[in-house]
């Protein structure tokens, strides 16, 4: 799944549309900021759009970024129902040997799900990471295997996990590009927020304080998540998010040569988005397409509704020059084969199109068979004789 690519699905009463677009904004080349990090990328959350990157495909060592894919597996695992928030999980020898960062997990301890997710999320805790990749598979090295399953799933090309921490250097690596893909993942659940913005929480009933290690989100407006990472082989990183209005925005910084060079440089990218970017909405989740007649088929009509929103990144002052136009048939004759072309919507600013969404069908529509022509008729015949 690309980042510059964004598939959207429509559904209708009766069926689905897929649209699919292309994005071409202008990316910002990487000396347009004279930046010590040795990569970078900032993408606008919602359409998956490349502001900035510089070296945004390199392979680096990225140290407790990689707790973002631990938290996705988390919360992915909470949604299924696998795990609860209140689940007790005790202590093992593995989870408390870890070292770096941690909130010093005692064999045979136990804590609730949330009070480790919080030690995670707030103070980047190694032993806390261990904790739950060993309560939802077993063993650390069966929850690794699970996260380098979902990053290739996600499209994370570029991506291998050794470990569920980030303390491993060799063989474990990601790429800024890649970074960003998972963050926007970990983001669509909503409630991670509120643990990744939390300035200062406690544990051990108030008696452990978990201090974030990501300052940005006491000190920049917006800002809530994502994590931090510092190794000395990966230097100090950072996937900060922050939104404004309807914007949020993720910027990653990879291999800065201090903590400070970080912040400083993720702060510079998310200000240069605010300030020259916005989003307009083009489509709005429910919004009718139109109500389309099938000949030829059991079914009368389909009616296209949208069922996400379509977010469109511009530079400032061009909201007023955005258009739409969507184009439809008054009819589709049966069979229609999957994935065949059945409209467009175009986007224009001015008189210029700027993106064309085509609008498919995902599955093979049949066409009706004698017996069903000749149900019809007998549905009709009666419905008009009573």
């Amino acid at each position: 799944m690309l980042l510059r690519k964004k598939t959207i699905r429509w559904i209708s009463l009766l069926m689905a549309c897929i649209f699919m677009f292309i994005g071409n904004t202008a990316i910002v080349k990487a000396d347009d900021f004279n930046f010590e990090a040795k990569a970078a990328i900032l993408v606008e959350n919602s359409t998956g759009e490349i502001i900035y990157e510089k070296n945004a495909h390199d392979k680096l060592p990225i140290a407790s970024i990689t707790k973002i894919m631990t938290l996705l597996l988390i919360m992915e695992a909470l949604e299924q129902g696998k795990i609860s928030l209140e689940d007790r999980v005790r202590v093992s020898e593995h989870a408390s040997s870890m070292g770096g960062s941690q909130v010093y997990l005692a064999v045979g301890e136990e804590f609730n799900v949330e009070d480790l997710v919080k030690s995670i999320a707030i103070a980047s805790a190694n032993d806390a990471s261990v904790a739950m990749a060993e309560l939802i598979y077993g063993t650390e090295e069966m929850f690794v295997k699970n996260m380098n399953k979902r990053a290739q799933e996600l499209g994370m090309k570029n991506t291998h996990f050794k470990d569920c921490t980030g303390l491993t250097d060799e063989g474990h690596y990601s790429t800024a590009y890649d970074i960003a893909i998972m963050s926007r993942e970990l983001l669509k659940h909503e409630d991670i927020h509120k643990w990744l913005s939390i300035w200062i929480d406690h544990i051990r009933d108030g008696e452990f304080e978990l201090v974030n290690t990501n300052r940005l989100v006491k000190f920049y407006e917006g800002c809530d998540g994502i994590k931090t990472g510092t190794t000395s082989a990966a230097k100090s990183c950072v996937a900060a998010t922050a939104k404004k209005n309807s914007m949020r925005l993720i910027a990653v910084i990879l291999g800065a040569p201090n903590s400070s060079a970080r912040f400083k440089e993720a702060t510079a990218l998310l200000d240069y988005g605010f300030a020259n970017y916005s989003t307009v909405r083009v489509v709005e989740k429910g919004d009718m397409l139109k109500r389309i007649k099938v000949l030829n088929s059991t079914m009368d009509h389909i009616d296209i509704k949208a069922q996400d929103d379509i977010n469109l990144l511009i530079n400032k002052g061009e909201e007023d020059s955005i258009t739409k136009e969507i184009i439809l048939p008054e009819t589709l004759t049966a069979p229609i084969d999957k994935d065949t072309e059945i409209g467009n919507v175009i986007i224009k600013k001015g008189d210029k199109e700027i993106k064309r969404i085509d609008i498919i069908c995902p599955q093979k529509i049949e066409r009706a068979k004698f017996r069903d022509f000749f149900k019809k008729i007998l549905s009709r015949w009666s419905s008009h004789k009573h």
